[in-house]
């Protein structure tokens, strides 16, 4: 028997302290997993949808033997390596294949096999009890993919194999585009089996295109095509201060798509314990355009990833602080300021007083709302420095007169008075909170029909101070 057993024999304190010994290292030995299982996100299914030409053109010889047969052995050969990797599902829409040409039937297009786990063997045995004979109705075949693809998020991917044009009169880049804006689908793969130059550019603007002039170059662009659909694409995006090194970090960044102009990604940049950015999955289907949003923001555009590759983007965001600063009391309203790149009109940011903000490296203009208010030109934002800009502690005046009326208030300035505020009409007390200073108040009573029952009140506001003004 153990010296624990022993001790605790017959003691109900001791069981339950055993008990507890046991559960805390029950708790400790899982909290690390359960906080593991937490942080990690299963990575998205990739579904890969096989668009296949089957029309009557793809019976032309094409070096060893027809363009379908060829085009069919080697898709057969690339399924079942695709079928390997547990997180892609395959499926197969074939058109031009159910009717017959002439006459020309635009509706002919099938989806043969739907998406699903393990589905190699069935797209190879569908493509063997094919026969091409119709017409090319790609922009048709491309809108019914969107039915195509679950519901469930997913990588959604299309690869269009054809050896020509769309013949019924559609606008197959117009598709493209909306299936690409509406997110059911990434931006294509296009693969033109000995396609005609003069209509390459007819493929440019349906996706990412791929001419295969002979057989071996179809199985190389084939390859291609699977391995930038599937293989992961790491990315690191360094935020440059002004000497060019990466030392700035904590600011969101969002990745648009080029081509649609859909918000794809948002990452708030991390640099980690090794002093290095974070490193990002990000997919290379596409072109991106990043907008690291600091004060003012900067914008990186058709940005290209190498797919399946470490990459390493660079943008220039250098930053320093900008402090305002205040001293006051819980009696006065809290101020803030407008801040405006220097000569530019466009209002960037309003900053609270008593607070401290981050701006691009730089000059700018500052419009404090202060009555009256008070603006600044050229304030220099340095590199990873703070600028504090402090304004005076403002004063309290108290207006106060004998009736309602009509008055407004003026600072003197070099023998000009600068209208500040208009006191409203149906009150006879209001508090203002003023630069120190010297002020005007004008005032007529409402029931003085007379322009000479004007009244002029001279005043001074000290910081800190409350002062009376009797306006009789």
């Amino acid at each position: 028997m153990s010296f624990i057993t022993k001790f605790f024999k017959n003691d109900s304190v001791g069981k339950i302290y055993i008990y507890g010994i046991t559960l805390f290292f029950i708790m400790l030995i899982s909290f690390p997993i359960h906080l593991s299982a937490q942080k990690l996100k299963p990575k998205p299914i990739t579904r890969i949808l096989f668009l296949f030409d089957a029309s009557q053109s793809m019976y032309a010889r094409w070096e060893t033997d027809t363009k379908y047969e060829i085009a069919k052995r080697l898709l057969s050969n690339i399924v079942d390596s695709i079928e390997k990797f547990s997180d892609v599902q395959l499926a197969l829409r074939v058109f031009g294949h159910t009717k017959k040409y002439p006459p020309q039937d635009c509706d002919d297009t099938r989806l043969e096999v739907p998406f699903g786990d393990k589905n190699a063997f069935r797209i190879k045995k569908r493509l063997k009890e094919i026969s091409p004979s119709g017409t090319t109705p790609i922009a048709r075949s491309l809108e019914e993919c969107q039915h195509d693809f679950p519901s469930e998020p997913g990588r959604n991917i299309i690869i269009l194999i054809t050896d020509g044009i769309e013949e019924c009169n559609g606008d197959p880049c117009a598709v493209s585009l909306a299936l690409q804006k509406k997110g059911i689908a990434l931006k294509p793969f296009v693969i033109g089996l000995g396609v005609n130059k003069d209509y390459l550019k007819q493929f440019d603007c349906i996706g990412n295109y791929y001419d295969a002039a002979n057989e071996n170059g179809f199985k190389t662009v084939l390859n291609v095509v699977i391995t930038q659909a599937l293989n992961n694409t790491t990315v690191q995006v360094n935020l440059l201060d002004i000497a060019g090194k990466a030392t700035e970090t904590n600011v969101n960044m969002t990745f648009y798509d080029r081509f649609t102009g859909s918000v794809r990604y948002n990452f708030v940049h991390t640099i980690n314990v090794k002093g290095v950015p974070d490193t990002l999955q990000i997919d290379p289907l596409g072109t991106y355009r990043i907008v690291v949003h600091t004060m003012p923001p900067v914008i990186k555009d058709s940005v290209a990833l190498n797919p399946g590759k470490h990459n390493i983007i660079g943008i220039e965001t250098p930053q320093g602080d900008l402090f305002l600063k205040v001293d006051v009391g819980s009696e006065y309203r809290k101020y803030n300021a407008i801040i405006r790149k220097q000569n530019d009109f466009n209002t960037l940011n309003v900053q609270d007083f008593n607070s401290s903000e981050r701006y691009l490296v730089g000059k700018y203009d500052l419009e404090i709302l202060t009555l009256p208010r008070i603006y600044l030109s050229d304030i220099d934002i340095s590199q990873s420095k703070t600028t504090t800009i402090q304004i005076p502690t403002p004063g309290l005046a108290t207006l106060i007169t004998n009736s309602t009326g009509y008055g407004t208030v003026y600072v003197e300035r070099d023998n000009k008075l600068d209208l500040i505020y208009s006191m409203m009409e149906n009150t006879v007390k209001e508090n203002l909170v003023l630069q120190p200073g010297n002020y005007r108040v004008v005032f007529r009573p409402k029931n003085s029909q007379m322009s000479i029952y004007t009244v002029e009140k001279r005043f001074t506001v000290t910081s800190g101070n409350s002062t009376s003004v009797i306006i009789n």
